[in-house]
């Protein structure tokens, strides 16, 4: 079992992670177990103890298989940052002697979900972390809250958005943005107190030596679509840049950057700088693996208007249809105009090794993670996949 009582005798250095069993999350804790000897806490959405254990359990074999040696350092706590003082009640104060460090990376991703459900799970809950935090650091043990947001706070902001940059007069393209922006509102608010690191990662995708993931969202969307020859155009331009960054690298950047002195008080984005992507360069990359003809790019306002509703209409195929319509939320990230400013990152993570690559590099293992697990339906385990590596 590994949720058990925070007892007397625990740690005053521990970490807690919100999110941990989700995609980033679950690689941020790899790093605090294979670099660090710290007792980890892991706050866990589940019914009682024994699912919130076994969540934890099967996030650890994720990553690590059946067998690895990392039991006794994570302890799952059943809770939830929607909730009054984290679902925990009195173990909330217990942990607030206990935790130096939060890295606060839960969060809603969807981005169909209304905004006032989004903002009770992104806003009000980092709200609820920050409490939290505020506790830690009354009690003179918290070293620094990382709060990880998204470089999509930007919505459709056109022109660089750097990292000093947040109200910018922007729209949002979807809940998911204003709520997270929203959110960082808040937590840009709290640095004026509270020892604060936000990291603002772009597209997420797998590691870049196995393609392992977990999530299978935004670019994989497109891809699944483009492997089974449901585009014969997309709504975008060639030269339109794509900010995709690897799993890997958000993972490094985050646990180095929250551990970092100089990173108090300060925002980085997690982008993919000088590597930055064209949607003209996926569509190439793509085509070649899949070994389809590339769709011609249009003009987005003429796709939508005429081509995708003909589309739809004269697709036979149910399965080609489904697809073209759950890909749809997914158009504005490719035509997105903004560029980000990762200058502070690379500053501060220079002499680590921690750096984007381009994505051809790690292109080809990306799509064959994708088709190994079916694009989500199955999941092999990151040990497992690390045989292609």
């Amino acid at each position: 079992m590994l949720t058990r009582p925070l007892t007397d005798n625990c740690t005053t250095d521990g970490v807690l992670l919100t999110g941990a069993t989700g995609f980033i999350g679950m690689h941020v804790l790899a790093r605090y177990l294979e670099r660090t000897t710290r007792t980890i806490y892991v706050l866990v959405r589940a019914r009682d103890a024994r699912e919130a254990a076994e969540r934890v359990e099967l996030t650890l074999a994720r990553l690590y298989g059946p067998d690895h040696p990392f039991a006794g350092r994570v302890i799952g706590l059943r809770g939830d940052i929607t909730r009054p003082a984290m679902g925990l009640a009195r173990r909330r104060d217990q942990l607030a002697e206990r935790v130096s460090e939060i890295v606060h990376g839960a969060a809603s991703v969807s981005f169909s979900l209304g905004l006032a459900a989004s903002r009770t799970i992104n806003v009000a809950g980092t709200r609820t972390v920050l409490d939290l935090a505020e506790r830690c650091h009354a009690n003179g043990v918290l070293r620094r809250l990382a709060y990880v947001s998204t470089a999509f706070v930007c919505g459709d902001h056109d022109g660089c958005f750097s990292e000093d940059d947040l109200d910018v007069g922007q729209s949002f393209r979807n809940p998911y943005e204003q709520s997270k922006y929203e959110a960082e509102t808040e937590v840009v608010a709290a640095r004026s107190h509270l020892p604060v690191t936000i990291l603002r990662p772009s597209i997420v995708v797998g590691e870049r030596h196995t393609g392992f993931t977990t999530s299978f969202n935004v670019l994989y969307w497109p891809l699944r679509a483009l492997a089974r020859g449901a585009y014969a155009a997309l709504p975008a331009h060639a030269a339109t840049p794509v900010d995709i960054v690897p799993v890997d690298y958000v993972a490094d950047a985050i646990y180095a950057l929250t551990a970092a002195r100089e990173a108090e008080g300060s925002t980085f984005n997690l982008t993919a700088g000088v590597n930055v992507s064209t949607v003209g360069e996926v569509v190439e990359l793509a085509s070649r693996f899949f070994k389809r003809p590339p769709p011609r790019l249009l003009d987005p306002r003429l796709y939508r208007r005429v081509v995708h509703p003909l589309v739809l209409r004269g697709s036979r195929d149910p399965r080609l249809r489904r697809t073209l319509v759950s890909s749809e939320v997914f158009f504005p990230y490719f035509t997105a105009k903004a560029t980000f400013d990762d200058r502070r990152t690379r500053v501060a993570l220079r002499g680590t090794g921690i750096a984007t690559t381009p994505l051809d590099t790690y292109f080809d293992q990306l799509v064959e993670y994708a088709l190994e697990a079916d694009w989500g339906k199955r999941e092999p385990w990151r040990s497992q996949s690390g045989t292609r590596a």
